[in-house]
């Protein structure tokens, strides 16, 4: 081995919420772990997220007292999932709905994550396997300084983590931001004295502080540029680049590929997702990189077109414009309307991203986009943090005397605008939304937090408009793989030696979520299992 030349038993390529999952159960099997960040800061999406993870049949709401099981949790991912998927995608959900507890109990074992419930049901919790709770956890606060000389390299979010996901969700400071910081003031206050932080922060804190004890090496600023292949064409390790220097590391059982989507790759953007994009929620480091070396080595790439896509305020990042994930489409006196000025959604639906972002099966190009947020003055009277975000994009938020003047300004046509603000308001009146039944389901009455929440007459000027186009927080395309996390080539056999998990993979949950962490759930579990199938196959 020359000077240029290293070796470990698995190289992981990413330091997200998948990677440090593989690298953690890896190392914890006795094997020697690498891990590899491409840039200064660890722990990728993944640390800038909400930290809601989906995780059925969990241990934690097993102790809570609540029936759920892997097959419950299948039925529901046949029953809501799109349709066709299932042929495809099976044996992938099989697997994860029997690794997701294991997963669940691996994490509580092996690093200081502590999870509690949050009382969100599914969304789609009224069709079979459904759960009104216990599937939907999120981890209690951690302090950097846990991490030692780390603690400083953890990527740091536009979300405010000073909260954990449940004090979000309970004391909702995107309407109350003072009441909601009074409500945990001491907590906020040791917070902030001891470098602590919830959600993303937390998450990603414990799992590295898990690879830490566990004996993981982490390399920041060390980009994997190429996949290494032996004359069978299995994959032994990759070419890397670090301070301008060009490195070989093999990797004596295998590769892991976890590096996120290829959101910021202009690109494979434009190819897989035509028309406008208004947003995105993901460090710029997210390229497509995993996807690009993958389909290098000989890889089928499936899934391109899936995202996690949800509605993202203004804000800056890093120096430069960002998206800010929130939930702001669905305030009462607000309704989501399509470039034809029509509503096609219940604006209190989770997956709203998955309407936006329908396709034209002829043509592949978007039905509804551009799409826009209708309101009137109450709208931007309902919250502080919203007109203070609003200010990060001058000029985000129209306004104008009449619907007729509205329309006007935002291109949508202004009788079939009228029309269908005239239509919701008769909603509003008898009480209940005949077209998309907004409010009704468990998920919406629940975020709608009782019957005023629910919606509101269009019909005090001054009338508003905002682009809400899709935000992507991560594309979901990459690498197919069996059931085991093995990558596979066209003709569907395995490239040995190379895994591929979370938003690196061809994702079997895409754009459709069923649950509101089911990026982060599954990307934990995936690189559970690519790491079980190492421990167990590749010897």
């Amino acid at each position: 081995m020359n000077g240029n030349e290293e070796s470990c038993d698995v190289l992981v390529i990413g330091s997200g919420s998948a990677a440090l999952s593989a690298a953690l159960r890896a190392a914890a099997g006795g094997l020697d772990v690498l891990v590899l960040e491409k840039t200064g800061w660890l722990g990728g999406t993944s640390a800038m997220s909400g930290a809601g993870v989906w995780l059925p049949a969990n241990p934690i709401a097993k102790a809570a007292g609540l029936d759920d099981s892997p097959e419950e949790a299948l039925a529901y991912l046949r029953a809501v999932s799109p349709p066709g998927w299932q042929v495809e995608e099976d044996r992938l959900w099989q697997a994860f709905a029997e690794a997701a507890p294991r997963l669940a109990a691996f994490l509580i074992e092996r690093t200081p994550l502590r999870f509690e419930l949050i009382d969100e049901p599914d969304p789609m919790s009224e069709q079979p396997g459904g759960k009104l709770r216990g599937r939907m956890l999120s981890p209690k606060a951690l302090s950097r300084r846990l991490l030692g000389r780390h603690a400083g390299t953890l990527r740091r979010s536009t979300l405010p983590h000073l909260f954990t996901y449940r004090e979000m969700v309970d004391s909702d400071p995107y309407h109350h931001p003072v009441r909601a910081a009074l409500r945990v003031l001491p907590k906020l206050a040791w917070r902030l004295l001891t470098d602590a932080g919830g959600q993303g922060t937390a998450l990603m804190t414990g799992l590295l502080k898990g690879c830490l004890d566990a004996g993981c090496r982490i390399e920041l600023k060390s980009r994997a540029m190429e996949l290494l292949r032996d004359e069978s064409n299995a994959v032994t390790g990759a070419a890397v680049e670090q301070d301008g220097r060009r490195r070989t590391i093999r990797a004596r059982r295998g590769v892991v590929l976890a590096t996120g989507g290829f959101e910021w790759h202009a690109g494979l953007l434009a190819e897989h997702f035509p028309g406008p994009l208004d947003r995105r929620g993901s460090p710029r480091t997210n390229a497509g990189d995993g996807q690009i070396m993958a389909a290098a080595a000989g890889a089928r790439l499936d899934r391109m077109d899936q995202a996690n896509i949800y509605p993202c305020l203004p804000t800056t990042y890093e120096g430069q414009p960002h998206g800010l994930p929130f939930t702001f489409q669905a305030e009462p006196h607000s309704i989501v309307v399509d470039r034809h000025g029509r509503r096609f959604i219940s604006e209190s639906d989770f997956n709203i991203g998955e309407a936006m972002d329908r396709r034209d099966p002829a043509t592949g190009e978007p039905v509804h986009l551009p799409v826009w947020l209708i309101g009137d003055r109450r709208l931007l009277r309902r919250s502080l943090p919203f007109l203070w975000y609003a200010r990060k994009q001058p000029g985000w938020v129209i306004k104008a005397p009449s619907i007729e003047a509205l329309a006007g300004r935002t291109g949508v046509p202004a009788g079939a605008l009228a029309e269908t603000i005239a239509r919701f308001n008769r909603f509003c009146d008898q009480g209940r939304d005949e077209d998309f039944a907004r409010g009704e389901s468990a998920w919406e009455s629940y975020k709608s937090h009782g019957p005023e929440g629910k919606f509101g007459r269009l019909d005090e000027a001054p009338f508003v408009a905002m682009s809400l186009n899709r935000s992507i927080l991560g594309t979901k395309g990459g690498a197919r793989t069996n059931e085991r996390g093995q990558v596979l080539r066209e003709d569907g056999s395995i490239i040995a030696g190379l895994y591929a998990a979370g938003l690196a993979m061809a994702n079997p949950i895409g754009t459709r979520a069923v649950g509101a962490g089911t990026t982060l759930g599954p990307n934990l579990t995936w690189g559970f299992i690519c790491a079980e199938t190492l421990l167990r196959e590749n010897r």
